[in-house]
C-alpha cells in the first residue's frame, strides 16, 4: 500500500518544518524500492493560496504541486510551522484540515503549524507540543489545551504534534516506523546520517 503524504505550503514556512519530513517519507521511498519494495510513501505538496510558488522563511523558493482545491486525498497530513498567522487564517485551509482529518489516518504537525491545526478546531483533551519558543503564546491563545513542553513529539494514532523544526524529522521517521515498519525508519535515518531512535508505544 503506498500512502500519499500531503505537505501544506505557505509564504514564511519554516524551510526544515516542510523540508525535512518531505525527505524522510521521500528517502524511505527510495530505500524501500531498493530493498525490492513498493514505495510506501508519496509525498504530495499542497499549496494553501493554489499552486502559486509560495517563498519561505529566508527566502527560499517553493513550488507546490497543486492547491488545495486540486488536493487529492491524503493517507498523512501534515503541517509545518514557520510564520502561520495569516495562514491560520484562512477559512479555506481550516475547512481541508476538516475535511482531510476525517478522511486521514493521521494528521500531523511541526513546531507552529499546531496553531492552524488549532485555528482549524482539530485539537481536544489530548496532549500537544509546539516550538519551546511558542508554548506561552499557545497556551494564552488556546487556554483550554494541555500544552507540554518536554517532548521531541507527541502521537495520539489520529493526531500528531512536534516541538520546533527539526522534532519534524523525529517525529516524521517515528510515523515511517509505525505505518510501515521500524526497520525501514532505522533504515532511512541511517540513509539520510540522521541520529535516531525509535521511540514506539
Amino acid at each position: 500500500m503506498t500512502r500519499r503524504v500531503g505537505l501544506l505550503l505557505f509564504d514564511e514556512v519554516e524551510v526544515l518544518d516542510a523540508g525535512g519530513p518531505f525527505e524522510v517519507f521521500s528517502v524511505a521511498g527510495r530505500v524501500a524500492v531498493r530493498r525490492g519494495s513498493a514505495a510506501p510513501f508519496e509525498v504530495v505538496t499542497i499549496g494553501a493560496a493554489g499552486a502559486r510558488p509560495v517563498r519561505a522563511r529566508g527566502g527560499l523558493r517553493m513550488v507546490p504541486d497543486v492547491g488545495l482545491g486540486d488536493a487529492p486525498g491524503c493517507d498523512v497530513v501534515l503541517v509545518p510551522g514557520g510564520v502561520v498567522d495569516e495562514v491560520e487564517a484562512m477559512p479555506e485551509v481550516s475547512a481541508w484540515l476538516r475535511r482531510t482529518r476525517s478522511r486521514a489516518e493521521v494528521v500531523a504537525s511541526v513546531c507552529t503549524g499546531v496553531f492552524v491545526l488549532a485555528a482549524a478546531g482539530l485539537l481536544d483533551e489530548r496532549p500537544v507540543t509546539t516550538h519551546w519558543e511558542d508554548v506561552a503564546d499557545l497556551r494564552r491563545r488556546w487556554p483550554d489545551l494541555d500544552v507540554r513542553d518536554d517532548v521531541r513529539f507527541l502521537d495520539h494514532g489520529d493526531l500528531a504534534t512536534s516541538a520546533g523544526i527539526s522534532a519534524g524529522l523525529d517525529l516524521s521517521l517515528h510515523l515511517v516506523g509505525r505505518l510501515t515498519t521500524v526497520e525501514l525508519a532505522v533504515a532511512t535515518a541511517r540513509q539520510m546520517d540522521y541520529q535516531w531512535v525509535p521511540q514506539l508505544g
